[in-house]
């Protein structure tokens, strides 16, 4: 129905800026949420940030006032721009959407965060 793909992961030293970016595809119809997740080795996953349908977003404790999620509704695309980034930012992140009824998530992509 909807398929989502992450861009944007990579490797970074401490301090360093990334900006993750994901596409949906498919059959895509009021599409309310959408947001970014992750889950370290060993971590339960967590919220990273989540913007809804009206544009108000909402993020993790621990990334608040560095990281910023935003989306291209036209381009069908979230983006989340990572700055100051830490070495315990180091993570696969996922994308979520969420449509009436159905979640979707994406396959993720890993950033690593070099101290």
């Amino acid at each position: 129905q909807v398929q989502l793909v992450e861009s944007g992961g990579g490797v970074v030293q401490t301090g360093g800026s990334l900006r993750l970016s994901c596409v949906a595809s498919g059959t895509i119809f009021r599409v309310y949420d959408m947001g970014w997740y992750r889950q370290a080795p060993g971590n339960q996953r967590e919220l990273v940030a989540f913007i809804n349908r009206g544009d108000s977003t909402n993020y993790g404790d621990s990334v608040k006032g560095r990281f910023t999620i935003s989306r291209d509704n036209a381009k069908n695309t979230v983006y989340l721009q990572m700055n100051s980034l830490k070495p315990e930012d180091t993570a696969v992140y996922y994308c979520k959407g969420v449509q009436p009824g159905r979640v979707y998530w994406g396959q993720g992509t890993q950033v690593t965060v070099s101290s």
